[in-house]
């Protein structure tokens, strides 16, 4: 089968990135991230939190890290969510932007200061209040993960014919649009 396109890498990619930013309606668990089809590999199930070890910027997330899987994914949706913006956030921009309350953020921003992947600036318009902006050590781990994701993803989808990708782009796209907000 041929090799997937970079927009349909892009459109699939971004379709799952918006899914695990939404959060759950009501009900347990309300409030947190999702990440369809993960629960329990990705820290919802037993053993999946309260590992706390610092070992450098990849921390956290599987096997290279050691925050705890949740700690790292939230981690780097906070970095993604940074590297997308188009200016430093605010704590809590960056929790809306994940998906989390204001005192989880403000432990993530905590978190990846220490592992110097951002830093914290005077805001130019309001100088009591702190924007967390990406140091380069983060945009440049952001920028691999982001890599590595798109790599894996373009391989799995090689086993998709042409007319699969694009239906699973457009269902994704679909699924993410509708997922209900707060």
């Amino acid at each position: 089968m041929p090799a997937p396109d970079d927009a349909e890498i892009d459109a699939i990619a971004d379709a799952l990135a918006r899914l695990r930013a939404l959060r759950r309606p009501g009900g347990p668990g309300a409030g947190r991230p999702i990440d369809p089809g993960h629960a329990h590999a990705h820290g919802h199930g037993p053993g999946g939190r309260g590992h706390r070890r610092h070992d450098g910027p990849d921390a956290g997330d599987g096997p290279r890290g050691g925050m705890g899987r949740m700690a790292g994914l939230a981690r780097l949706r906070m970095l993604e969510a940074l590297e997308a913006a188009s200016r430093p956030l605010s704590v809590g921009e960056i929790g809306e932007a994940i998906g989390v309350d204001q005192p989880r953020a403000s432990r993530l921003v905590q978190q990846a200061a220490e592992l110097e992947l951002v830093q914290r600036e005077a805001d130019p318009d309001d100088a009591r209040r702190t924007r967390i902006a990406l140091t380069d050590a983060g945009r440049r781990f952001a920028q691999g993960v982001r890599t590595e994701r798109r790599a894996a993803l373009g391989g799995a989808l090689t086993v998709f014919s042409d007319a699969e990708r694009a239906e699973l782009a457009r269902l994704l796209g679909k699924l993410a649009d509708a997922w209900p907000r707060d």
